[in-house]
């Protein structure tokens, strides 16, 4: 294939979230479901909804892109409230709202990976903290598909 290291991390952001790989991207494990899907939660103390998982990914996306852009970041929140950064409800739109989120933050890690020169990937750690952002997404993608085939909301053609 012969991607440089920038190549290779955008390459590898694209298939965690909208390209086909050899798994489904982020997208379209949230494609198609209603707030309401996207706020029930299996039984089991530790479990969390669709909307809390997309919630985190926000979460931590939002704060690698202010990282990336040199800005500072206000909101520290620990790995457990990032799943309640905004309310789960039946509300389509705020649920809707909220996959636009993702979307945007996604298109602006993108932006900042590709401004991000191979010198800066050395500094502070931050190809690692991208090569880390990028398997959360695909294990909480994991978590979202099969929280869907419990309650039913995954298409069997997939």
């Amino acid at each position: 294939m012969g991607l440089n290291r920038i190549e290779m991390l955008v390459y590898m952001l694209d298939i965690t979230y909208d390209k086909e790989g050899w798994y489904a991207p982020l997208k379209d494990a949230l494609e198609g479901i209603t707030a309401e899907q996207a706020s029930w939660k299996p039984t089991g103390e530790a479990t969390k909804s669709i909307w809390e998982n997309v919630n985190h990914l926000i979460y931590y996306k939002e704060k690698l892109v202010a990282i990336m852009e040199g800005r500072e970041w206000p909101h520290h929140l620990d790995g457990n409230e990032t799943f309640y950064l905004t309310d789960p409800s039946n509300d389509d739109q705020e649920w809707k709202e909220v996959i636009e989120r993702a979307e945007k933050v996604q298109a602006n890690l993108r932006q900042a990976l590709n401004k991000t020169t191979v010198e800066q990937l050395d500094q502070d750690s931050l190809e690692l903290k991208l090569i880390n952002i990028m398997l959360h997404d695909a294990y909480h993608t994991g978590q979202i598909i099969q929280i869907r085939k419990m309650q039913g909301s995954w298409p069997s053609h997939r």
